[in-house]
């Protein structure tokens, strides 16, 4: 099976952006525009996910710079289940968390859920790719589709 950065290169849900400027509302609707293009999410679904994160805060925002921009579940115009990923040149800035906290990412893995069965399974090799540092620095550095696909060879996820 492939691993999910191969599917993301694969179904071509992946974006580069420089970030000048952009703020994290313009970052997550830039971050889905590949699950809109493809027909996975509506072209307004990013809204819902911004409207969580002003009611909820930056939730979405993890240690190294990385972001899963997500809603709750039942969320309306998700079509498919799947995952965009954007690398952002500039760190953008989510403001602070309830604990004073700085939210900045430049790695955005954006969710859609569909099927609760696919979205897991999704979020657990995520999780992998989270807590492997090697791998997220060159996803980091990442410039095109290639760089993806090398990244994934040179800092392999442990498999369960």
């Amino acid at each position: 099976m492939a691993n999910i950065l191969e599917r993301i290169v694969e179904r071509k849900h992946f974006s580069f952006i420089d970030g000048d400027g952009v703020s994290w509302q313009e970052a997550i609707k830039l971050s889905l525009l590949p699950l809109v293009a493809d027909g996975s999410v509506s072209p307004d679904f990013h809204a819902q996910i911004v409207s969580c994160i002003e009611k909820y805060g930056p939730y979405v925002v993890f240690e190294h710079n990385v972001a899963m921009p997500h809603t709750q579940e039942n969320a309306t115009g998700a079509y498919k289940t799947g995952v965009g990923f954007m690398v952002s040149k500039q760190l953008i800035d989510f403001g602070v968390d309830e604990d004073g906290e700085e939210k900045k990412a430049n790695l955005f893995f954006s969710l859609s859920s569909a099927n609760p069965s696919e979205h897991i399974d999704n979020i657990e090799q995520l999780s992998a790719i989270f807590m492997n540092e090697p791998l997220l620095d060159a996803l980091a550095a990442a410039k095109t589709p290639e760089d993806i696909l090398a990244a994934v060879k040179q800092f392999p996820c442990e498999e369960e």
